[in-house]
């Protein structure tokens, strides 16, 4: 499994990681956002949903009550919370492992509590906040996101050079 790490020194660094993200993103990726509370999944969530062309009428906002929200966008962006279930057969219980299969961008807050049902091609994404409120991010991905991980970043460490 291939590693990349970034730092996010700003908002605007969360911005713009995120849309790269969406912008890149193909139909049926999966991404893994893991992070203590208040380290920025929903944020960077956010960006990517600009990434996809998710309309600006559509707030994109913390599923952590609904478990999950669906935007329209470039591709359909599936949004998922699974900080409220108690097990992973909650997952199975409620289908949500088969949008993983579908032709929409699922992204997964807190995905660790789930690993055992997650499909293999994935992309991980663990958010740590610094004392300094930089974030440092760490990027893990196998197959098809080993190129994507170089990709992103070669273009953001780039675009904040």
């Amino acid at each position: 499994m291939d590693t990349t790490r970034i730092q996010l020194q700003t908002l605007s660094d969360t911005e713009k990681f995120g849309r790269l993200l969406g912008r890149l993103a193909m139909p049926g990726d999966v991404i893994c956002l893991n992070g203590d509370l208040g380290a920025g999944k929903t944020a960077l969530t956010q960006a990517i949903a600009r990434g996809l062309d998710v309309p600006d009428n559509c707030y994109v906002t913390s599923p952590s009550f609904a478990l999950l929200h669906e935007y329209p966008g470039r591709l359909p962006l599936y949004h998922m919370d699974f900080y409220r279930l108690q097990d992973v057969s909650e997952v199975l219980d409620l289908g949500f492992d088969e949008y993983f299969y579908q032709q929409g961008l699922t992204v997964i807050e807190w995905a660790g509590r789930a690993i055992e049902v997650l499909p293999e091609e994935r992309l991980n994404i663990n958010i740590v906040p610094n004392a300094d409120l930089t974030r440092t991010v760490t990027v893990q991905g196998s197959s098809r996101y080993a190129a994507l991980l170089r990709h992103i970043s070669r273009e953001f460490n780039e675009n904040n050079a």
